[in-house]
C-alpha cells in the first residue's frame, strides 16, 4: 500500500485546533471547510445523530468564549516569520453578507471529530478525518514529549542543587558584605 498525498496540509489542521474549556477542539465552520460541506449541513448531520454527540464530544461556545476567540483569531492572522497572512478561521470570514456569524459556533472535541466520520460520508470525508486524527495524535505526542522533558529537567535541577550546595554556599558568603565593627557617629549622652 503506497502513501497518498494528504488531502489537506497538516498545518491547516493544526491552525484550526483551539484550546477551549481545557480541551483541544475544532470549530464547526473550520471542520465544514475542511470536509468541503456547508457549516449548516455539518451541524444538521450532527444534530440528526445527537445520541452520538454528547456534551463532551460537541458543545456550543458561550457568547463570551466566542468573543474571546474572535479577538484571538483577529489578532493572529499574520505569520510573524513570513509576514504573510495565515489561513484564517471561517468564524471570522464566514457569512459576510450578513455581517459575520450571528450565533456562537459549536466546538467538536477529538472524540466528536472521530464521531463525525460515522455521520459524514464520502472519500473526502474519510481522508480529511484520517488527517485530523493524525494531527491530534501528533499534538498529543508533542505534549507528552514536553512533559517528559520537563520532568527530566526538574530531576537534574534537584540533583544539581544537592551536588553543588557547597559551591553555592561559598558564593553566597563571597557575595555577602563584610562584617566590620563601626563606631557610632554623632553625639553621645554624657554618663552621669
Amino acid at each position: 500500500m503506497t502513501a497518498k498525498a494528504s488531502v489537506i496540509p497538516a498545518e491547516r489542521v493544526e491552525q484550526a485546533i483551539f484550546l477551549i474549556r481545557s480541551q483541544k477542539v475544532m470549530l464547526d465552520s473550520d471542520l465544514a471547510a475542511l470536509y468541503g460541506v456547508e457549516t449548516k449541513a455539518l451541524i444538521q448531520a450532527a444534530k440528526r445523530n445527537s445520541e452520538r454527540f454528547p456534551e463532551d464530544f460537541m458543545f456550543r461556545l458561550t457568547p463570551d468564549e466566542f468573543e474571546r476567540l474572535r479577538l484571538h483569531i483577529g489578532t493572529s492572522n499574520v505569520d510573524p516569520e513570513a509576514g504573510e497572512p495565515r489561513l484564517r478561521s471561517q468564524t471570522v470570514t464566514s457569512n459576510v453578507r450578513h455581517g459575520g456569524r450571528r450565533y456562537p459556533p459549536y466546538a467538536f472535541t477529538e472524540q466528536g471529530v472521530a464521531m463525525l466520520s460515522g455521520v459524514l460520508r464520502g472519500e473526502r470525508a474519510v481522508a480529511v478525518n484520517i488527517e485530523i486524527m493524525r494531527t491530534f495524535v501528533r499534538l498529543r505526542q508533542l505534549l507528552a514529549t514536553n512533559e517528559e522533558l520537563s520532568r527530566k529537567l526538574d530531576a537534574l535541577e534537584r540533583k544539581y542543587d544537592r551536588q553543588f550546595k557547597a559551591v553555592f554556599d561559598a558564593i553566597r558568603q563571597l557575595m555577602a558584605p563584610p562584617v566590620t565593627s563601626r563606631r557610632a557617629i554623632g553625639l553621645r549622652k554624657a554618663d552621669r
